[in-house]
Order: C-alpha cells, then sequence, then structure tokens
C-alpha cells in the first residue's frame, strides 16, 4: 500500500503544489519534479538486492519505511521547490525499495498453489490505492491547501507497515539461507502446514548445496549464467511494458474521456482506476488456473488489438459519436488487458526464475530498468506525439504489445504450480549436470 501513497502525492505535487509554491505552467520545473522522483527509485531498486540479501524482507520492509515517512512530511511541510525535491527523491528511494520488495517476499512467502493469485496483490493494492486518493482529492475543490493535509495522510501506510512487518515473518528461504534452519521449520509449519516442512526443507537446502549459502551475492554472477539469462528476460519484459506505451495511454485518458463529454479528470481518472481495478480482479482469479506465459501472451495480444482500434478510430474516422466511442472503447481495453497480464505477471514472474541467491539483485536490476526507461517515455512522449500525430504513435505501441507477446511465447518458461526451487533446478545446467 505504500506506492498507493505515491499515487496520492502525483496527484497532488503535479496540480495544487505547483499553483501555491509558483511553478505552475512551467514544464521544465514540473518535469524537474518527477525527474528527480524517479531518479530517486532507481537508486532504490539497485541497492535493495543487497539490503535483501543481509537483512531479509522484513527488516528491509520497516527500513524502507523511512524515507517514505519522511519524504511524505517533508512535501506536506514544504514551503520551496528544493524542499519539494528533496522530499520526491526520498520517496522515490522508497518506492523503489518497495517495488522490489513486494514481489520478492510474495514469491518466498506464500504457497505454491497460490503464488500467482497473492502475487496480483499488489496490484490490486495499487488500484484500491489510486482510488481512495482520488476520494481524498475531493475536498480541494474547495480548499486550496488540502493537498498538505493530504500528503500528511500519505505518511500513515508507512507507519502501518513498520508496525505491521513487526508481527509478519521472515521468508523461510532467506531463513535458511540464514542457517536459521528451526525458525524456518517454525514458519513454514505456519503458513505451509505441517505436512510441507520436511519437504521444503529439504528443497531449500539443495538448492543453497548447489549455489551457495552465501547471503551476499555478488553484482558480477548476473554476467554468469543461468543468472544472466534471467538478468535479461527481466530487463526486456520492462522495456516491452513501457514501449507498449501504458503511460503514455494514461495520460491521453482524461483527453479521451473528454471526447465524450466527461470533462472531470478526477471522473475520468475513476474510471481508469475501476477498470485497472476490475482486471487485477480478473488476474487474481486467472492467475493460477491459465498461468504467467498464457496471462502474458493474451494481455500484450489483447493491448495491441485496442491499440489498433483507437488507431483506426482517428484515422478513419466514419462519424464523431462512432470515433469518440471506439477511442472509449480501445481505452478501456487496453487498461483492462494490461492488468490483466502486462501488470501483474511481469513483477511475478522475474522472481520466480530468479535463483535463491541472486532474486534480489536480478529483481532490482529490472525494476531499476524499469525506471529507467519509465523516464524516457514519459520525456520523449509528447514530442513524438506532437512531430507524429497520436495515431501513429499507437500504433507503435501496438507493434510493441506484439512483439512483447512473440517475446512471452518463446523466452517465458511457465512456473505455474511449480515451487521456487523446482524452476530453480530446472533451470541450472549446473544442477541437472550433477544429477546425471
Amino acid at each position: 500500500m505504500l506506492q498507493n501513497s505515491n499515487k496520492l502525492m502525483n496527484w497532488s505535487l503535479r496540480t495544487i503544489t505547483s499553483q501555491e509554491l509558483g511553478f505552475e505552467g512551467n514544464s521544465f520545473l514540473e518535469g524537474l519534479v518527477v525527474s528527480i522522483f524517479i531518479g530517486g527509485a532507481f537508486i532504490g531498486s539497485i541497492s535493495c538486492g543487497s539490503l535483501v540479501d543481509k537483512l531479509g524482507c522484513r527488516r528491509t520492509f520497516q527500513l524502507d519505511t523511512v524515507p517514505l515517512i519522511l519524504g511524505a512530511i517533508i512535501s506536506a511541510q514544504a514551503h520551496s521547490l528544493d524542499e519539494i525535491l528533496l522530499g520526491r527523491f526520498l520517496v522515490g528511494i522508497g518506492i523503489g525499495v518497495n517495488t522490489v520488495l513486494v514481489p520478492i517476499y510474495i514469491s518466498e512467502v506464500a504457497p505454491t498453489k497460490y503464488r500467482g493469485s497473492l502475487g496480483t496483490f499488489s496490484q490490486i493494492g495499487t488500484c484500491l490505492g489510486i482510488i481512495a486518493s482520488l476520494c481524498l482529492a475531493i475536498p480541494s475543490e474547495n480548499d486550496p491547501h488540502w493537498w498538505r493535509i493530504m500528503l500528511y495522510i500519505a505518511s500513515i501506510p508507512g507507519f502501518l507497515l513498520a508496525l505491521g512487518m513487526q508481527f509478519a515473518v521472515d521468508s523461510p528461504r532467506w531463513l535458511c539461507k540464514a542457517g536459521r534452519i528451526d525458525d524456518a521449520k517454525e514458519v513454514i509449519s505456519n503458513i505451509w502446514g505441517p505436512s510441507q516442512v520436511d519437504k521444503a526443507i529439504e528443497e531449500f537446502q539443495s538448492v543453497i548445496r548447489n549455489d551457495g549459502a552465501d547471503l551476499d551475492s555478488s553484482w558480477l554472477e548476473l554476467l554468469q549464467e543461468p543468472h544472466s539469462r534471467v538478468a535479461l528476460i527481466g530487463g526486456a519484459l520492462f522495456i516491452l511494458q513501457q514501449f507498449a506505451g501504458i503511460n503514455g495511454v494514461l495520460y491521453f485518458s482524461s483527453l479521451t474521456f473528454r471526447d465524450v463529454g466527461i470533462t472531470s479528470s478526477a471522473i475520468a481518472s475513476l474510471y481508469v482506476g475501476l477498470t485497472n481495478f476490475a482486471g487485477a480482479l480478473c488476474a487474481s482469479y486467472l492467475m493460477d488456473k491459465q498461468g504467467r506465459q498464457v496471462l502474458l501472451i493474451a494481455s500484450y495480444l489483447g493491448m495491441a488489438v485496442s491499440m489498433f482500434v483507437i488507431t483506426g478510430a482517428i484515422s478513419f474516422p466514419i462519424d464523431a459519436e462512432i470515433s469518440s466511442n471506439l477511442s472509449i472503447l480501445g481505452t478501456i481495453m487496453y487498461i483492462f488487458t494490461f492488468a490483466i497480464g502486462a501488470g501483474p505477471v511481469t513483477g511475478l514472474i522475474i522472481p520466480e526464475l530468479s535463483s535463491s541467491r541472486t532474486r534480489g539483485k536480478i529483481l532490482g536490476f529490472s525494476f531499476s530498468v524499469h525506471w529507467v526507461f519509465n523516464f524516457l517515455v514519459g520525456l520523449f512522449f509528447l514530442e513524438m506525439v506532437e512531430k507524429f500525430g497520436v495515431a501513429p504513435v499507437y500504433a507503435g505501441f501496438g507493434g510493441i504489445s506484439l512483439l512483447a507477446a512473440a517475446f512471452a511465447y518463446y523466452f517465458i518458461v511457465e512456473t505455474k504450480g511449480r515451487s521456487l526451487e523446482e524452476i530453480e533446478m530446472s533451470l541450472n545446467s549446473n544442477y541437472q549436470g550433477r544429477n546425471k
């Protein structure tokens, strides 16, 4: 839910704060605020791998709440651009760490049978956070200082997480790597059932014997097989996700809704949030039934069709009303199909394919790639639209979506119903060679 406090902050800092702090309409300064946040997120993501190796997910979560809480409070009290930038940078660091931590923790703690469904809860929580932030923003229409209250509220999830993780369990896989076998057995018994203890510990120890029990893996190991292959897949998935245009479509969604008479950006955003939420719920139901690869392929194919529908509506307008309705339909379809696969599966499949030894660093690398290309797409999107028009850019998004579907078909291994250790053993040629 800490990611949701950032959604609330994004909305506030790009609207009312720009008026009060004197940089409304200054695209350079508004872009600087966003850039500082993404820079912090990049640093947080790339540093998370080492932290989670040494401290485990539970303690890293608690440590991560410090920049998130401080960043929200500093932003709430800001009276200058410098204070806003400092607050955004701290929140960026916290969000960067958090985006890496959440999928690692869920994948390592969740029972194999429900790992996919539980992995989508992060997406569901984000959707709920966006909707909640929109509701919290309502008083700002009449109170120009309400944004400060919103940002104080944004610090609350950090306090709740710091307290809640005190009662949460450590990952049994991390406990086993740390040599705390008895603690690992207790956690497995409590969350997976006593009957799973012996089998799970045997699998953990088998992987540790093959991979090594050092809690602090080296970044250079990502250059070795099979870690390099998984790191490349993780980076490629996030590059394709960003170049498939999710941020551009969300940016233009309010304009698309305006064409059919929905003039309130808050109402338009609410439609988008509800669509995203519906897609995430479907993903939660389908993830462990249909599998990750199937959902990823279907999601990108649906996104491609949606982009081509919008492109056709813009390029070949038969009737103004029909074109507007097709644009709305395409936008809703795109967001819904993104939420079914490209959104939740991308963050879930990478820790599942990663080895226990390098999981934190591979995910940290993958999300750092995500933040870089998130920034690049945001930087050049409007320039591309101005130069080529919306239809060609959306057609390009559709083409990238088709490429992403093909990539998922040829390079993604299905992980449904398999423990992380089973997946790791099947991908590690050294382990297979030893068995032979």
